[in-house]
C-alpha cells in the first residue's frame, strides 16, 4: 500500500480536506503529541485517512482545527483509531473535538480474542507490514520535521481502515460487533483530567503508604517540581522521579548532605535544587497538626457474608465461558463488576437493569446466566 499524503498547513487546505473527506464513509485517525518532551502537553499532528485521502494536518503551523469538528461530530462517518484513550482526550483537551461513531480497532482486538493488540503486533500479523518505530519518542513538537518523520506519522492512519473493515466483518461472523460498538461508544466520551485544586500527592504512586506529616512534606516537593517543571518546560518525570519524592519525603533530609546520602538523586540534580529541597521539606514540616492533610480511605462497605460465595461462583462462570469465547476473562466481567451484581444478587432479567456498573451487551448477552447462577445458591 502506496504512503502518499499531503500535510496541511492553512484554512483553506483544511477547508478542502474537509470537503472530501465529508462524503466519505470512514475516516481513520492517529496523532503525534510531545508529552515526553515539554511540561504542558499537546497535540502536535493529526493524521487522517480513508480509502482516497491520506493526510496530515500541523496544529502548530494551523491552530484553528474547527473545521475539523463537523467531521468528528457526524454519526454517519466511522472514526478509526487504535487504542483510542489517549487520543479522545487530547482532541477534547486541545481542540474541543467531540467524537461520534468511534470504532477502536485495538478494542476490536481484544474482543476477537488477539493477544497482542499493539498496532505494531497487529498489522505484522494482518498485512505483514513492519512500523519502523525509531521515531516513536522523538520530539514532534520541533519545526520543520524531517521527512521520514512525517512519512511515519502518515503510515499508521494509512492502514487502519482496511484493518476495521475486516475485524468489523470478524466481530459481526461471531455475533460481537454490537459489544464493540457500545464499548466504542462510552469510550468516544472519555474526557481528560481537570485541575480542580485537589492534592499532587493523589496522583503519586505510595503516597497512600505515608503519615500525615509525610504527606505535607510531600505536597511540597511535588509543588516544587511542578514549578521547576513548568519553569524549564520539561515534563514532572524528567525533573525528579515520584520514587526520589517519596522517599526524601519519608526520611525528611534538612540538610545538603543528608540530602546526598539518601542515593535518590544524582549529582547534577542535588547541584540544581537541593536547596529548593531542602526548604520544602523543611516548609512541609511546618504545617501545624490540625491542616496536616489526610489521604483519603474508602471505607469498605457492609456486605451480606453471602456475596464472597457468590463472587467465587460468578468468577468460576466467567472464566469458563472466556475460555469457550477464547477471550481475557475480564473482557466479560471486570472483578469489580462481579462484585456490584454479587451484593445486588438480582433475581431475574428485569432487575439486572438497575445495574449501572453492567453494559448493555453484557446484560443482554450473559443476563439469564448470571441470574441463574445466583438463583441457584442459598
Amino acid at each position: 500500500m502506496e504512503n502518499q499524503y499531503r500535510i496541511i498547513e492553512t484554512a483553506r487546505e483544511l477547508e478542502e480536506l474537509v470537503t472530501e473527506i465529508d462524503s466519505e464513509a470512514v475516516l481513520a485517525v492517529d496523532l503525534e503529541a510531545d508529552s515526553m518532551h515539554h511540561f504542558k502537553e499537546k497535540v502536535c499532528l493529526v493524521q487522517l485517512a480513508t480509502p482516497r485521502v491520506s493526510a496530515i494536518v500541523d496544529p502548530l503551523v494551523l491552530p484553528d482545527l474547527s473545521p475539523l469538528k463537523p467531521l468528528f461530530a457526524d454519526p454517519q462517518i466511522k472514526k478509526v483509531f487504535h487504542g483510542a484513550d489517549y487520543d479522545v482526550r487530547s482532541l477534547y483537551r486541545d481542540f474541543e473535538i467531540d467524537i461520534q461513531h468511534l470504532f477502536d480497532t485495538q478494542l476490536a482486538s481484544m474482543f476477537l480474542g488477539i493477544r497482542e493488540t499493539g498496532l505494531e503486533a497487529v498489522l505484522k500479523s494482518r498485512f505483514d507490514v513492519q512500523l519502523d518505530k525509531k521515531f516513536q519518542r522523538k520530539d514532534w513538537s520541533v519545526r520543520p520535521l524531517p521527512t521520514e518523520m512525517m512519512a511515519y506519522a502518515a503510515k499508521d492512519a494509512v492502514y487502519l481502515v482496511k484493518l476495521a473493515d475486516e475485524l468489523a466483518a470478524e466481530l459481526e461472523a461471531k455475533g460481537r460487533l454490537s459489544w464493540v460498538e457500545e464499548e466504542c461508544a462510552l469510550l468516544s466520551r472519555v474526557r481528560p483530567p481537570v485541575n480542580d485544586g485537589t492534592p499532587l500527592f493523589l496522583k503519586c504512586k505510595g503516597a497512600g503508604k505515608l503519615k500525615r506529616i509525610e504527606l505535607a512534606v510531600l505536597e511540597e516537593l511535588l509543588e516544587l517540581r511542578r514549578k521547576i517543571a513548568r519553569r524549564k518546560d520539561r515534563p514532572l518525570f524528567k525533573v525528579l522521579g515520584n520514587g526520589a519524592l517519596i522517599k526524601i519525603a519519608t526520611r525528611g533530609p534538612r540538610s545538603i548532605s543528608s540530602l546526598e546520602r539518601l542515593r535518590v538523586l544524582s549529582a547534577r540534580q542535588v547541584a540544581m535544587h537541593g536547596q529548593d529541597i531542602i526548604a520544602a521539606v523543611k516548609k512541609g514540616f511546618k504545617v501545624t497538626p490540625d491542616k496536616l492533610p489526610r489521604y483519603p480511605r474508602k471505607k469498605a462497605p457492609q456486605v451480606p457474608p453471602q456475596v464472597p460465595d457468590r463472587i467465587k461462583a460468578l468468577k468460576a462462570w466467567r472464566d469458563r465461558k472466556a475460555e469457550a469465547l477464547e477471550l481475557d476473562p475480564p473482557l466479560l466481567l471486570t472483578k469489580a463488576q462481579m462484585a456490584v451484581v454479587a451484593t445486588a444478587c438480582p433475581r431475574s432479567i428485569h432487575s439486572l437493569d438497575a445495574l449501572a456498573d453492567l453494559k448493555n451487551w453484557q446484560k443482554r448477552e450473559f443476563g439469564r446466566h448470571i441470574v441463574n447462577i445466583l438463583k441457584k445458591m442459598k
